[in-house]
């Protein structure tokens, strides 16, 4: 089993999900030869929280790893775990983004792991109500567009590494039980820099502009406005400036894309990709400048979106699943793929299952609960609908199938009152959104006094990504 997982790849991103001009060829045909998931989700759009859940095959309210200032350590069995009890071996490279590689995060090997900073994280977004503006978001804009960062030079690292671990199996001798290896690469997380021969590929005239930004633009939502207020990155930004980042964007992407089909040769030279099933995808997705936001913190598609394609023996080949999928989906297909027992209990189904249309009716869910949010925010994704819910304020209802630019609220249109209560009763299926969101904010407040307060909380500062090991973090 190879499990690779980007970070911040949006699911719209790349040429097999139809974008006139992102170039991923190794995705192209990765799809082809497999099954495109056209609904896959992730479960909370962050990077902690959404690893977290990806690990355990959990939502966050089940296991409390709400933000980035709450990293998973460990304590909950994870995907990994199962396959160590098992006997399976299961190795991972490249960012984890757990608390600690002294923590039993569930891998017999962790090549070149990047975690949260100093074992903490991002303890600045713990604080929900009345945070100041995050002064680091305005870095994104200054750094944006043709250069070389440490994440491409990290994912260069990756990327060798996996290439020289699936060489040194493919010459081992054969027998044992299957392994598992998660490759985990960094682009295109920000920062938006791009090196020239990926860069060139898209000039700046011609990438497309952000969608409803200015005048013309719908509302902008209670959640969605104090969000923005905190995560400033727009106020960063004029229209040259999103012309250089999103060149920089669709770069990173097919600097991805390259690496991965290195990855993939280097399972073909070994004699591997016909015992090997594959699946890609990221942990998130990116606004990309759309309603002037960027990063991710939403439940609109562009954040909360991802990618997922799954291929090798047994999947079905140039097959597009509709079914709505999302990353704790990852635990059962990972523990199917490798012949381990299935664990109970969980929410996931295997994407195998799913890709032969065998997967009982679902409910796909999300929920929010860290930097920028005044409030709880949960999704959940119904058939061609998806309903948003904001502990204390409005709900949101989108028709993705006549409306997948999500400009049209219907959740403030007469009409839908029927539907909107037959999402809230799915949610409810689900969790207590009132009771997670008072749970979530009451864990955070103890994180806060265990680091002192509010003040010595926001005296930290904060900083625009993690940094790659090796490096230190800049903080603002």
């Amino acid at each position: 089993m190879l499990f690779i997982m980007s970070d911040e790849h949006r699911r719209d991103a790349a040429g097999c999900y139809g974008h006139p001009m992102v170039r991923t060829p190794t995705l192209d045909r990765l799809a082809a030869s497999g099954t495109r998931f056209t609904g896959a989700y992730c479960n909370s759009p962050i990077c902690v929280p959404s690893r977290a859940s990806f690990a355990t095959g959990r939502y966050p309210h089940q296991i409390g790893f709400w933000d980035n200032g709450t990293p998973y350590d460990g304590s909950v069995p994870s995907w990994g775990h199962h396959l160590q009890d098992n006997g399976n071996p299961v190795v991972s490279i490249g960012k984890l983004h757990f608390r600690s590689v002294d923590d039993p995060n569930g891998f017999d090997e962790e090549i070149i792991p990047l975690h949260v900073v100093d074992g903490i994280g991002d303890v600045v977004g713990l604080v929900r109500e009345g945070a100041p503006p995050r002064q680091a978001a305005l870095r994104l804009a200054a750094d944006a567009g043709r250069g070389d960062s440490s994440y491409q030079r990290y994912d260069d690292e990756i990327t060798a590494a996996a290439v020289a671990w699936i060489k040194a199996r493919g010459s081992a001798a054969r027998g044992g039980k299957p392994w598992a290896l998660f490759v985990s690469l960094v682009c295109p997380h920000f920062p938006l820099i791009a090196r020239p021969e990926w860069y060139d590929l898209y000039p700046e005239a011609t990438v497309p502009m952000p969608i409803a930004v200015g005048a013309t633009a719908p509302p902008m939502h209670p959640f969605i406005k104090a969000t923005a207020s905190i995560a400033i990155y727009d106020r960063g930004f004029d229209d040259p400036a999103r012309r250089r980042a999103i060149a920089a964007y669709f770069g990173m992407v097919s600097f991805l894309d390259h690496n991965i089909g290195r990855i993939l040769a280097a399972l073909d030279a070994a004699g591997l990709t016909g015992e090997t099933r594959v699946v890609y995808t990221s942990d998130h997705g990116d606004n990309l400048g759309n309603r002037g936001l960027w990063g991710k913190s939403n439940m609109y598609e562009d954040a909360a979106g991802i990618p997922l394609i799954m291929a090798g023996p047994g999947v079905p080949a140039g097959i597009v699943c509709h079914e709505p999928v999302s990353l704790v989906d990852g635990f059962p297909t990972i523990l199917q793929c490798v012949g381990a027992p299935a664990a109970e209990g969980l929410p996931g189904t295997s994407l195998l299952t799913l890709a032969r249309g065998l997967g009982p009716d679902r409910t796909v869910f999300s929920e929010y609960h860290a930097s920028g949010s005044v409030t709880g925010a949960f999704m959940i994704r119904k058939g061609r609908f998806k309903y948003v819910r904001y502990a204390g304020m409005p709900s949101q209802l989108f028709d993705l199938e006549s409306d997948p630019l999500e400009l049209r609220d219907l959740g403030t249109e007469p009409g839908y009152d029927g539907l909107v209560a037959d999402c809230e009763r799915a949610l409810r299926a689900i969790c207590d959104p009132d009771a997670v969101d008072h749970q979530a904010k009451a864990d955070q407040q103890r994180r806060i006094d265990s680091f002192g307060g509010r003040d010595k909380v926001l005296a930290r500062g904060s900083f625009g990504y993690s940094p790659t090991p090796g490096t230190q973090p800049v903080y603002t």
